[in-house]
């Protein structure tokens, strides 16, 4: 939440109560009923996923919702804003849960044996097509007319990895999508942030009922956060970050990653390193995460990281 909220907030009430618990290193602050969630995403017919946990707050504007259903079990696979006028994704949000049951009806998880796709080797129902296709429902004008990442220097870098959708080939598939992509060197791309994605992956429950929320993105609204941009147009962000909230037994935790983009491998460095709190990660960004909380939940687990909660040394 961003900061001008925090504290005035706290005393509206809204009509519909929710209960929450937040988590801390100490304590549990035990059970919390916070009715207030004055910044919360304005839900429409046409964007009723704006209300799902995983949500920033909305830029709007010149900005548009895209959202991906792949026709299976696990629902939504994942949701882009997409800015229209800078041609640029500023963050993928889904969830991660690895829930298994006996019914297969009520079965949900992340993982599958879908593979990686490609076209030629593991196509699904999409033979012959890009290895990195353009997304159909985005309008033509509102993205680059040709494929900037090739021969410039940098990885076509997954946002929503294609390792966190493996439940389906489809769900693959869609991953692909050009509107998932932010150029990365290799060096990063393949080592500290895949190291990342592996940490969000190793942190996802499978209790059913229990979640990880996520939303990362790279920086494209600041000029002092843009590394260069590809032939003068495609911006490739200076900083990456993955925020994260995690619900655990009806307890909620949060914290975020931040590093910066560089041509070298620091995949050997300790994470607790790139570890901010998101409300440190809002201030950076001027992106309200995880907006749809109740103010009051909010405002506690952004303010903070519970090391111990997430095994961070």
């Amino acid at each position: 939440m961003n900061r001008l909220f925090k504290v005035s907030t706290l005393l509206v009430y809204a009509a519909i109560t929710f209960t929450f618990t937040s988590c801390n290193d100490d304590d549990d602050n035990g059970g919390i009923d916070y009715n207030a969630n004055v910044n919360k995403n304005i839900v429409t017919a046409a964007n009723p996923e704006l209300a799902r946990l995983e949500f920033p707050k909305a830029k709007n504007g010149k900005s548009i919702i895209l959202k991906y259903y792949s026709g299976d079990t696990y629902g939504l696979n994942y949701c882009v804003e997409w800015d229209t006028e800078k041609k640029s994704q500023r963050w993928s949000c889904y969830m991660m849960v690895d829930h298994h049951h006996s019914n297969y009806d009520k079965q949900h998880t992340y993982k599958g044996n879908a593979g990686r796709y490609d076209p030629n080797k593991n196509p699904g129902n999409h033979p012959n097509e890009r290895q990195y296709p353009y997304d159909p429902q985005l309008p033509a004008q509102y993205r680059w007319s040709d494929d900037l990442f090739v021969r410039s220097g940098y990885d076509h870098g997954h946002i929503c990895p294609s390792a966190d959708r493996q439940y389906s080939k489809e769900a693959n598939y869609q991953t692909f999508y050009m509107t998932n992509m932010q150029p990365q060197r290799n060096a990063f791309n393949a080592k500290l942030w895949a190291v990342m994605e592996q940490k969000v992956r190793d942190w996802t429950p499978n209790t059913i009922g229990d979640t990880l929320f996520v939303c990362k993105g790279g920086t494209i609204d600041n000029e002092s956060q843009i590394l260069t941009r590809i032939q003068g147009k495609m911006i490739v962000p200076k900083y990456f970050y993955m925020a994260l909230l995690s619900k655990k037994k009806g307890k909620y935790s949060a914290l975020a990653f931040w590093a910066e983009h560089k041509n070298t491998d620091q995949s050997k460095d300790n994470l607790r390193n790139y570890v901010i709190t998101i409300d440190e990660l809002e201030a950076r960004t001027g992106i309200d995460f995880f907006c749809n909380l109740p103010d009051g939940i909010e405002y506690k687990v952004e303010s903070k990281v519970a090391y111990n909660y997430w095994g961070i040394r």
